[in-house]
C-alpha cells in the first residue's frame, strides 16, 4: 500500500469513527410511559399471594395471571412458573416455586 492510499484510507477512518461517535453523541434516549395496573392479585392469607406478588408483578403485569383461563390445575401452572425461570430467566429461586404454583393453582 502506498503512502497515499495509507493517508486516504487513515482520513476515511477517522471521518467514519468521527460520523459514528456524532451520532450517538446526538442519539436522545428512548422514553416512554408504561400503562396503568389493570388488575390485582386475588389476595390469598398463605405467603403464596405475596410471593406471586413479589417475583411475578416484579417483572410483568398481573394481567398476564388474571387473564389466563380458570381453573387450569397444577400442572399448567408448574409450566407457566418454569417456562418464566428458564425461558425468560425469572429469579425465582427453587425453593419459592412451589409456593407460587400452589397459590396460583388455588386462586386462578
Amino acid at each position: 500500500m502506498t503512502m497515499n492510499q495509507r493517508l486516504a484510507l487513515a482520513t476515511l477512518t477517522a471521518l467514519g469513527l468521527a460520523a459514528g461517535l456524532t451520532a450517538v453523541t446526538l442519539a436522545k434516549p428512548a422514553t416512554y410511559a408504561l400503562p396503568g395496573e389493570t388488575s390485582m392479585l386475588k389476595q390469598a392469607p398463605d405467603r403464596g399471594y405475596a410471593t406471586a406478588e413479589a417475583y411475578c408483578a416484579a417483572c410483568h403485569s398481573r394481567d398476564y395471571i388474571t387473564t389466563q383461563p380458570p381453573a387450569r390445575g397444577k400442572e399448567f401452572w408448574a409450566a407457566e412458573v418454569n417456562k418464566m425461570v428458564v425461558v425468560y430467566g425469572a429469579p425465582i429461586p427453587d425453593s419459592e416455586r412451589p409456593m407460587i404454583i400452589e397459590y396460583l393453582a388455588a386462586t386462578y
